[in-house]
């Protein structure tokens, strides 16, 4: 406003009235009258700071309007920032709360998982770890578990056996889909058993699951080494009680036979001392030396067959025995003379042998008695199968002999026996039940077929000495026993 009256101030001065309204402040000569000028001017210069004043009053009750106004407007500011400020800070807080409350959930689901995972993971580890087979089967029979034990014996991995049903994946599994069935459909647990050509026995456990989810878990147990000790136990308590039996009856014999071949000698002296016989007829006194000579030989032999017994009933010794295996096969094949004889009449003197023994063979740790246990054992098991096939003239052919052939011989530290026969040979099933206990409780002889089943000789010469065992047979040709024992061990 000051600017404005200074700038009509200024137009004033320069305008044709002021240069009059100057003119009028001269007196006749001309001069100027300072007097009346400076009043003027005061006047002027009133008047206008006097509009100005009244121009500042007016402008600074406006100002001072203007400023309330604007206080009030910065309060209402103010307060509204403070509200705003407390509802941000209400929603940060309630904001952080629920960060917090989500970081604390999210920290229990972190724990959750952790231990989800570390019990997954223990029950996997105890699922493939464990010593027996386990399959998992869903309710259209599709393996679900398949744990290290399986792939191990099957071959069979995991990756390859998921999802395939139980058969595609292990097709010689013995487990049958009725078994499956019949465990969910009853609801209850079903016990199988299984043995593979005599040297592996499983005990199988099937059972329904309980959960939603249906199916059923196959648990399969190798009970070969429990198996193999039971049997152990029974063919001990066997042959002791057979060496006591055999013993016993060797001793009970051995006196009257005694006593019999004495007086033999007694009478034959007798007879001897008699004049008719002396100067009678030579074809008499020759019959009756033929028939001292038989009664002799036939009692010496008696008195060998009881040596032999009573040696086989000893207990083996502590300890092996280092020893020549011709040697032990040449006495047992004697012994074998004299003891083996096959109820339908063939004996094991009948029969021909053929030797194949390497030069140089060495002497082998064994239990001598034993050995000769397992090879009486294979010689009667030969006997018995010649003598079917004598008994059946369809399979005799022309020109026939009984004959074993027995081969010795040394192979990478093992010393290999082989006895060979010509007889009836085994089929298949036959292989497989051959070394297998054999248990009757029946009373007819012709049920006691132990001859067939060679379990025990098989224990001998694999577990007593570490040695293998095994047949290779044909029907028509015969069998082949196969034995191998270690040289050094």
């Amino acid at each position: 406003m000051i600017k404005h009256a200074l700038f009509v101030l200024a137009l004033c001065l320069h305008s044709p009235w002021a240069a009059a309204g100057i003119d009028l402040f001269k007196d006749e000569n001309g001069k100027t009258k300072w007097q009346h000028l400076a009043n003027f001017s005061s006047a002027t210069l009133i008047i206008i700071l006097s509009i100005a004043a009244v121009y500042l009053f007016i402008y600074s009750r406006r100002a001072h309007r203007a400023n309330r106004e604007l206080t009030t407007i910065k309060q209402e500011l103010e307060q509204r920032v403070k509200e705003r400020t407390a509802t941000i800070d209400e929603s940060n807080k309630k904001l952080t709360q629920s960060n917090l409350l989500l970081e604390s959930e999210i920290s229990e689901h972190v724990i959750t998982s952790d231990q989800l995972r570390a019990s997954e993971s223990y029950v996997k580890d105890i699922l493939t770890s464990m010593p027996l087979m386990l399959v998992g089967l869903n309710k259209d029979g599709q393996v679900t578990q398949w744990n290290r034990r399986v792939e191990e014996l099957s071959g069979v991995s995991s990756e390859k056996a998921l999802g395939k049903t139980l058969w595609e994946a292990y097709p010689t599994m013995t487990v049958v889909p009725e078994h499956i069935q019949q465990a969910i459909e009853q609801n209850k647990t079903i016990h199988l058993k299984q043995s593979l050509r005599s040297l592996s026995h499983f005990d199988i456990t099937i059972y329904p699951l309980q959960g939603t989810e249906a199916g059923v878990v196959i648990l399969v147990d190798d009970v070969s080494k429990q198996t193999t000790a039971e049997n152990l136990l029974i063919h001990n308590d066997k042959m002791s009680f057979m060496g006591e039996l055999a013993s016993t009856m060797a001793h009970d014999i051995n006196i009257p036979l005694q006593s019999i071949l004495m007086d033999i000698k007694r009478f034959k002296n007798i007879m001897a001392s008699v004049p008719a016989l002396e100067q009678g007829d030579s074809d008499t006194s020759a019959q009756m030396d033929v028939i001292f000579r038989d009664m002799s030989d036939k009692g010496d032999q008696v008195s060998s067959i009881i040596h032999n017994l009573l040696t086989f009933a000893r207990n083996r010794q502590a300890e092996k025995q280092m020893a020549d295996i011709v040697d032990v096969m040449e006495h047992t094949v004697n012994l074998g003379k004299e003891v083996i004889t096959i109820s339908e009449g063939l004996m094991f003197r009948e029969v021909k042998l053929e030797w194949q023994i390497e030069k140089g063979l060495p002497q082998v740790p064994c239990y001598i008695t034993e050995l000769q246990q397992v090879f009486l054992s294979l010689f009667r098991h030969a006997c018995i199968a010649m003598q079917k096939k004598l008994g059946n003239e369809s399979l005799v052919k022309e020109g026939f002999e009984p004959t074993i052939k027995i081969i010795l011989s040394e192979s990478y530290d093992n010393l290999w026996v082989k006895i060979q026969h010509n007889g009836v040979g085994l089929t298949s099933e036959e292989q497989m039940r051959l070394f297998e206990p054999f248990f009757s409780n029946s009373t007819q002889a012709e049920d006691f077929d132990t001859g067939q089943h060679l379990s025990f000789s098989y224990y001998i010469i694999s577990e007593q000495h570490q040695g293998h065992m095994a047949v290779t047979s044909d029907p028509d040709l015969g069998s082949t026993f196969h034995m191998q024992l270690p040289i050094n061990h």
